[in-house]
């Protein structure tokens, strides 16, 4: 699509879609995307679609193109929680158990149309099932490149879809790193979901979903886990789209590991990096996420802010939602565990619909919830 193209904020570069520099080659910047606008085109353009590909009109890849697996158009059901009436959008009950298969399928289906032969990932998560899912489903050899220190079974998943997988010693910047220096092969692609602005285009389409869930409305706020930040960019994205004011976003990261929450408490325009504690949310133990500078713009510019999820908390809560039926990982009940903190607070909350996201399925952590079970007993 000659009207999409890779744009650096920073410092102005573009490049078309066919690069496969993964970051701004200038100044080292995440990549933005210039796209049409919110008027030029229809939102949904297959009313009879029922993936993320519903969407395709405002999606940086054609549909003919399209690696798909069925992800997207997940349920929005009506809860209680802390007293409140909410809405759960439940993203994990994806293909691969996370909300990560949106963005999977976009990037996985323009790599394929670049002719890549082997897309590069550095994940030992959901990002890296996704990508081995979506890459096994396209024909396409994934390789990911995890922390050593990673569990085998983290990774059972990834190598059943027939992914190689790379343990890298150090710490997980150790693991991008050998990645970054892969993907310079000839005929690979580097997919970090952390860096690719595509990713972000599939991860959009869970608020283009919300939106027409809602009666084609926006919600008034948004409580969203955020590690990369490709949830909370991607609402934003969803609501430049429809040319509507976004609603308030609230960024949920743990106590352990919060440099958004550092950064506004600042007043920074930046996001300086902390080290990363220990913390059950494993997914959003991201101490310096590459879009950093561009969520801090998107929390104010919605009227947001982040929020410091204590374990004591994200335990109580997990619990709770699996009382209700929602059986999800720890990370996914971080959005569920700030709306409960901010109700304890007495924070005033917005008129209109409260949309908690659950991103990732209780069956990615199986350990975990064994030892949470066990606490109780």
């Amino acid at each position: 699509m000659q009207s999409w193209q890779y744009h650096c904020s920073r410092c102005e570069t573009t490049a078309p879609l066919t690069t496969h520099a993964w970051c701004c080659p200038t100044c080292g910047a995440v990549w933005g995307l210039t796209h049409p606008t919110p008027a030029s085109v229809p939102v949904v353009s297959s009313p009879d679609e029922v993936t993320v590909w519903r969407y395709a009109s405002v999606l940086p890849v054609s549909a003919d193109n399209a690696i798909s697996l069925g992800e997207g158009q997940t349920p929005l059901v009506a809860g209680e929680l802390a007293g409140h009436p909410v809405w759960f959008k439940l993203d994990f009950l994806q293909p691969t158990g996370s909300f990560k298969d949106r963005g999977a399928s976009v990037v996985v289906s323009h790599a394929k149309q670049l002719g890549v032969e082997t897309l590069i990932v550095d994940s030992s998560g959901n990002a890296a099932a996704a990508f081995a899912a979506y890459c096994a489903a396209a024909g396409m050899t994934c390789h990911i490149f995890a922390p050593a220190s990673t569990s085998p079974a983290k990774l059972a998943q990834s190598r059943a879809y027939g992914a190689m997988i790379t343990l890298v010693d150090g710490p997980r910047e150790a693991a991008a790193t050998a990645a970054q220096l892969a993907a310079q092969a000839p005929g690979t692609l580097y997919a970090s979901h952390n860096w690719h602005p595509l990713f972000t285009e599939g991860t959009k389409t869970w608020l283009l979903e919300t939106w027409e869930q809602l009666g084609r409305r926006m919600p008034a706020i948004c409580f969203l886990p955020v590690g990369g930040g490709s949830l909370l960019a991607g609402a934003w994205r969803a609501a430049e789209d429809i040319g509507v004011t976004p609603p308030c976003l609230v960024a949920a990261q743990p106590a352990a590991c919060a440099p958004l929450v550092q950064a506004l408490k600042a007043n920074a325009q930046e996001v300086t990096p902390v080290s990363p504690g220990p913390t059950i949310a494993e997914g959003a133990r991201i101490g310096h996420p590459p879009r950093g500078q561009q969520l801090l713009a998107f929390l104010r510019a919605s009227h947001g802010w982040a929020e410091a999820v204590t374990e004591a908390s994200l335990r109580n809560v997990l619990r709770m939602l699996w009382r209700q039926g929602l059986f999800v990982e720890p990370t996914a009940a971080l959005g569920a565990a700030a709306f409960c903190q901010v109700v304890a607070r007495g924070i005033p909350l917005p008129d209109g619909p409260i949309v908690i996201v659950l991103t990732g399925s209780g069956l990615k952590a199986p350990d975990i919830v064994q030892r949470l079970l066990t606490e109780e007993e």
